[in-house]
């Protein structure tokens, strides 16, 4: 089964969510609004600045952006939120509708648009049928997308490999591969954060 294919299959899982569930944290797969946040804060923790654009690949109903405005309290001008879900789009417009910000919302696999900083969460663990292989080659393709539109930075997360059990529909990164690559082909400034309590690590790769 193709890339394509599977990014369908996920698209069709995320409509699904969103429809029977709304605008809750368990619509995009997290089990609580606190390991969300959490998400967010490693995920956004090395930015300084208070006014900036941003790139959410994987955006779902935008609980990013809220986070940072209400949290961080950050001035974010543009906001460019993909997603695979048209549906998903749709409930980030209405659950974004106080944003005072250029709204972008796009249904699209491929990033282009340039932000200061572009962040991914959650979106490379649910790969369904893919071969570790073909997965691994379609995240790649995509670091390479944020790397040339980010022009500060960009940070994603993944399942840790460092796990005494697997779901066979999803992937667990080997952090220490990850941070390899992004040192050899992204950033000689890179950060992995493996230090809190849920089964996966974030990577920032600064500029």
């Amino acid at each position: 089964m193709s890339i394509e294919e599977q990014l369908k299959k996920i698209e069709e899982l995320y409509t699904q969510n969103i429809q029977e569930k709304g605008i809750v944290s368990s619509a995009v797969g997290w089990n609580t609004d606190d390991c969300q946040f959490l998400r967010f804060h490693k995920l956004s923790s090395y930015i300084q600045e208070e006014n900036y654009t941003v790139n959410d690949y994987g955006c779902g109903f935008g609980a990013h952006l809220k986070y940072l405005t209400d949290i961080m309290k950050s001035s974010v001008s543009q906001y460019n939120g993909y997603d695979l879900s048209q549906n998903m789009l749709d409930s980030a417009r209405k659950y974004l509708d106080g944003y005072e910000g250029k709204l972008v919302l796009k249904q699209n696999s491929d990033i282009d648009t340039i932000a200061d900083y572009s962040f991914v969460s959650g979106t490379f663990n649910v790969r369904f049928d893919a071969e570790k292989e073909e997965w691994e080659s379609f995240i790649k393709e995509t670091l390479r997308q944020l790397s040339e539109h980010s022009t500060k930075g960009f940070s994603f997360n993944m399942l840790t490999s460092y796990v005494d059990w697997e779901e066979k529909h999803l992937y667990y990164g080997d952090p220490c591969y990850w941070f390899d690559y992004c040192k050899n082909h992204f950033s000689k400034q890179v950060v992995l954060l493996h230090d809190y309590h849920l089964w996966e690590w974030t990577m920032i790769v600064k500029k």
